[in-house]
């Protein structure tokens, strides 16, 4: 069994879809569909099951699934190691949102535990680039938040986050369980510069263009709020000063945290895979 081969077939068992897997693994679905059966044929046991409902894993299938993700994460392991011999051991990644964000903790640990030897260089990137200096080549993986151009980038989701509109404390709709997008119409709200990503913008401002003061980072956000009385979006999760308060907003789809990144290399797999582990989730997908 060759390496490349498991990796395909740990796609298709975590995607349960063949279409999914092929676009997670930049390749057609054909070759792909091949391949698995010849894996199939390999160690004499049917690997999946295909019906209209989807793709489903044999006991066998199930079995070969866990010794699969052994052998790539030794693998893995054996490249890094080699880097970190020559001396390639570095990885650059770009981090934007919430610092004390307790997956991004758990991800650094885990991190840190399987490659002590790498030294972790931190970008932290302001609003106005959702990816982190990754499309400008200035880091190697982006832990971030979506949406946002995708075009030339892998995308993996690892949590959604629901939002809501933050507010002065003393807002008229402070008190409110929740809002919708309607009842903010009207009112300033905080805004990103002219230039940025248009997807991220679209999201973040609600969809509408938006009048008000422009921020670039997070407390910029906050502040605008406190000074002036604006409204913007943030996630749930996030705990303002006391003086705001974040009220759900209904209606508007959760936010993605996701990780990113546009060059394989064993450092960044290794990344996205306990990266995947720590937030729990699955799915790649790569837009060109």
């Amino acid at each position: 069994m060759e390496l490349r081969t498991l990796r395909y077939f740990v796609a298709v068992a975590e995607e349960l879809h063949f279409g999914r897997a092929a676009a997670r693994l930049h390749m057609s679905q054909p070759p792909l569909s091949r391949a698995i059966k010849q894996l199939e044929a390999d160690v004499g046991a049917v690997l999946l099951v295909r019906s209209a409902a989807g793709v489903a894993l044999t006991p066998a299938g199930a079995a070969l699934l866990d010794e699969a993700r052994a052998l790539l994460g030794q693998a893995e392991q054996a490249r890094v190691r080699v880097a970190a011999a020559a001396g390639a051991a570095t990885l650059t990644v770009g981090i934007l949102g919430d610092s004390a964000d307790p997956d991004a903790t758990r991800l650094a640990d885990a991190y840190r535990r399987r490659h002590p030897g790498v030294e972790v260089r931190i970008r932290d990137a302001d609003l106005t680039d959702p990816t982190c200096g990754l499309r400008a080549g200035l880091v190697d993986v982006a832990l971030t938040r979506g949406p946002f151009d995708e075009t030339g980038l892998t995308v993996q989701r690892l949590r959604t986050d629901p939002v809501g509109a933050v507010l002065r404390a003393d807002d008229p709709l402070a008190g409110r369980e929740s809002l919708d997008l309607a009842e903010l119409a009207g009112r300033r709200w905080f805004r990103f510069p002219d230039g940025t990503d248009p997807v991220w913008q679209a999201y973040w401002h609600g969809g509408e263009p938006r009048e008000g003061p422009v921020v670039r980072a997070v407390q910029e956000c906050l502040q605008a709020v406190l000074w002036n009385g604006t409204v913007g979006l943030m996630p749930l999760g996030h705990r303002p000063p006391g003086d705001l308060v974040v009220v759900p907003l209904a209606g508007l789809p959760p936010n993605p945290v996701v990780v990113a990144w546009k060059d394989v290399s064993p450092l960044v797999r290794s990344f996205v895979r306990l990266a995947a582990a720590a937030y729990q989730t699955t799915g790649a997908r790569r837009t060109s």
